[in-house]
């Protein structure tokens, strides 16, 4: 937790924080609601209209950091995916100005993903999402699996030396070697974020280490959802506060 924050006093970010930053939104929880099913996330006009406008008053100052891969991002949002920098499967790929640098998919994921469905065919309700670096997890609609399903993925970890990453009622074995973290210090090395404030919006463990990059670099991780222990300066109650927040860059001073 950063040292002067208490998790359950976070004051909400000031609107004054949007002129000059960089912007990262992590997707899932942040600007969608959380869906029981990830297939089941629709992104609502608004969402593009605000996103829109964003990346055009931002300017090359607005990446979207997720967990899901670049290709889920692009079928959810369409061709305004187009208009800002993407971060997809956890740091492991990147898009920015037409230009998509990306890992090769490990051989191991197909094994893991075996042991995953099979594990998901002995616990009704649980959900294996194959995405194009990871697979994860689901076990949203039966929770009491929780224990047996990180134990599963930390064995599949180290034996196919792949990356196990946690997250709300899910877990995912991932390509190792980056995380949000290090897609927020290697997007904020660049112009034009070089130089500017970066600010994170982000609901999940999974963001932690970008709200630490970006504290670290001056700026300031803004929570989503419920109160926990948490590297964010501020916090917001939930994805319609997130979105309100943001939508008042728009309707200030258009040359922020």
């Amino acid at each position: 937790m950063h040292p002067d924050a208490d998790p359950f006093m976070l004051s909400p970010p000031p609107v004054a924080l949007l002129r000059g930053a960089s912007l990262f939104l992590d997707f899932d929880g942040t600007l969608v609601e959380l869906a029981e099913r990830p297939d089941a996330v629709v992104v609502d006009a608004g969402l593009r209209d605000l996103l829109g406008g964003l990346g055009a008053l931002y300017r090359g100052r607005l990446a979207i950091v997720s967990g899901r891969s670049i290709a889920q991002l692009d079928a959810l949002l369409g061709p305004i995916a187009n208009s800002f920098a993407l971060t997809g499967s956890h740091g492991s790929e990147h898009r920015r100005n037409g230009r998509s640098v990306a890992p090769a998919r490990p051989p191991a994921l197909e094994a893991v993903a075996a042991a995953l469905q099979g594990f998901a065919d002995e616990h009704p309700g649980t959900l294996v999402e194959i995405k194009s670096f990871g697979v994860a997890l689901h076990y949203r609609l039966t929770p009491d699996v929780a224990a047996a399903a990180a134990a599963l993925a930390g064995r599949l970890g180290k034996a196919h030396g792949l990356a196990v990453q946690p997250g709300k009622m899910m877990v995912e074995l991932r390509v190792a070697g980056g995380d949000k973290g290090s897609a927020v210090r290697a997007l904020m090395a660049q112009p034009p974020m070089a130089g500017t404030i970066p600010l994170v919006l982000g609901d999940d463990v999974t963001d932690e280490p970008a709200f630490a990059a970006a504290d670290a670099l001056g700026g300031a991780g803004i929570l989503i959802g419920t109160a926990r222990e948490t590297a964010a300066r501020y916090a917001l109650p939930d994805v319609a506060a997130a979105r309100a927040w943001l939508g008042g860059a728009l309707g200030g001073n258009r040359n922020i």
